[in-house]
């Protein structure tokens, strides 16, 4: 039996497995709740309404052949008794009790059999992929049942990955046949792609040190740690454009039976996937009980041993979850390309500073930079050299600044710098040497770039859209004499004198 299915095994829904018997007396009204929190959830949605054509190739094909996953968990797995369970098989659930569609479960040992299958034409559908060139060959594909982001796994001790593209050397343990490992293998020829056979086989070649990293599914991610208590794992990262988009696939020829799906696909809501990714993400462990009560004290001993345990895990997973969360809102205010703080990061101080030095009347201001002539990089380079531009840029921006100065990611190729107590000269001369850096410097690209800047200070009354804007318009200045200099806002200055 597969580990996929011992877990699945362990921890099905007791309105899916039933109730244990042998439970001792006085434990049913218990049992009673389980099975409420078990019930599934109702399809409330009228059936959808299909036109003639619709009708008739339900008609013509009353069962429909469909390969899936069978070690996929939590998403889908086949599990003992040889039925489709998992996230995907309750969304494609209710897909078909709201289409009338007789979706039939083929069998296959694994993955890479049931895309075979699709392939040779066995099977109709394919439950929950991605799309992908290779795959698009065969298959046209419906729209998402879920949306679920992969982020980049590593152990406790490895830095944060800004830049997947600049790792060598390392390697990355990834499930054979999937879109993930396809993707990889194209994007980023600079790591080794150590295969496996399973999700929780990737990650625990990352726990035991067999492999640097992973990229795996949020979920599936937070749904095996949890349950193998792999705590020496972190999310390192994420790497943009990199989410799952889980479809149904179908055979190019089948393009009604795609049309009919996305029909039963438009009714899912958003509650009804919460609640299904809850259900299997939030699983409770069901355990035989030793009914055979020696004394009165035997059971509130063993109570006692279930409820230590529970506290020990809740209390361990708790800790975890705190820094898990604290990754969290670091990733949410870092740019995940260059590691700099995003313009999410600096809006409320950004706000106060300005504030502070009207106020205080004390000198504020910012420079806004510009990467010349950035997109002719993506054009003829491609976007993996472009992201290893940014940051490099980045990083020349970082070392260049001063330590009282602010720097962040304002958007694309654009940077936002902003200098406490540094009039619009000083700020100008700190612009001019940013500059004279960028000329110097060699970049990945083995092409001179160079960068153009706006600069513009405080003024009575300004906030942070106003400041800005006038740095743009400068920056703007600065573009169209010829780039690669520095450009002052000095509208408001002789509007003051």
């Amino acid at each position: 039996m597969s580990e996929a299915r011992k877990r699945l095994q362990q921890t099905r829904p007791p309105h899916r497995a039933g109730l244990r018997a042998g439970l001792p007396a006085g434990w049913h009204w218990l049992a009673a709740l389980l099975l409420l929190a078990g019930l599934p959830l109702a399809a409330a949605a009228q059936a959808v309404a299909l036109t003639d054509s619709e009708r008739a190739y339900l008609q013509v094909h009353p069962a429909v052949p469909l390969c899936v996953d069978p070690d996929w968990w939590p998403f889908e797995v086949i599990d003992p008794a040889g039925r489709h369970a998992g996230i995907s098989a309750d969304l494609i659930a209710l897909v078909t009790q709201r289409t009338g569609v007789n979706l039939q479960l083929q069998p296959r040992r694994n993955w890479e059999e049931s895309l075979e299958a699709s392939r040779s034409g066995d099977c109709l559908a394919l439950s929950f992929l991605n799309s992908t060139p290779e795959r698009e060959q065969w298959l046209i594909f419906t729209e998402p049942l879920l949306v679920d982001p992969n982020v980049i796994i590593t152990r406790e001790e490895h830095p944060f990955v800004s830049d997947i593209g600049a790792l060598q050397g390392k390697s990355i343990a990834l499930p054979r046949g999937t879109a993930m490992a396809e993707r990889i293998a194209r994007d980023f020829p600079n790591l080794r792609i150590v295969p496996t056979d399973s999700e929780r086989e990737a990650l625990a070649l990352v726990s035991e040190r067999k492999a640097d990293l992973t990229l795996r599914s949020l979920i599936v991610v937070a749904a095996t740690i949890k349950h193998e208590g792999w705590f020496n794992l972190k999310i390192s990262g994420q790497i943009p454009g990199y989410d799952n988009q889980l479809r149904m696939g179908v055979l190019k020829s089948e393009t009604t039976l795609r049309a009919i799906l996305d029909r039963g696909i438009a009714t899912l809501t958003p509650l009804e996937r919460r609640q299904i990714v809850d259900r299997h993400v939030n699983l409770t462990v069901v355990t035989d009980v030793v009914t055979d009560v020696v004394t009165d004290y035997t059971l509130a001993i063993w109570l006692g041993i279930v409820l230590a345990a529970i506290l020990v895990t809740s209390l361990a997973w708790m800790a975890r979850l705190r820094k898990l969360n604290r990754q969290l809102r670091s990733m949410a205010e870092t740019d995940l390309l260059t590691g700099l703080p995003n313009r999410h990061a600096i809006d409320s101080s950004f706000a106060l500073d300005i504030l502070r030095a009207q106020r205080y009347c004390r000198p504020l201001s910012v420079i806004l930079l510009d990467i010349d002539f950035f997109k002719s990089v993506n054009d003829d380079l491609g976007h993996v050299m472009g992201d290893k531009v940014l940051v490099e840029f980045a990083r020349l921006l970082r070392d260049g600044l001063r330590n009282v100065d602010s720097g962040c990611r304002w958007g694309g190729e654009e940077f936002l710098v902003i200098c406490h107590e540094t009039t619009l000269e000083q700020a100008a001369t700190l612009a001019e040497r940013i500059l004279q850096r960028v000329r110097e410097h060699g970049f990945p690209c083995r092409r001179p770039l160079t960068a153009s800047a706006g600069v513009a200070t405080v003024m009575p009354g300004d906030t942070v859209v106003a400041l800005v804007q006038r740095a743009d318009d400068a920056l703007y200045d600065a573009k169209h004499s010829g780039r690669d200099r520095v450009a002052l806002n000095l509208a408001a200055l002789a509007d003051v004198r």
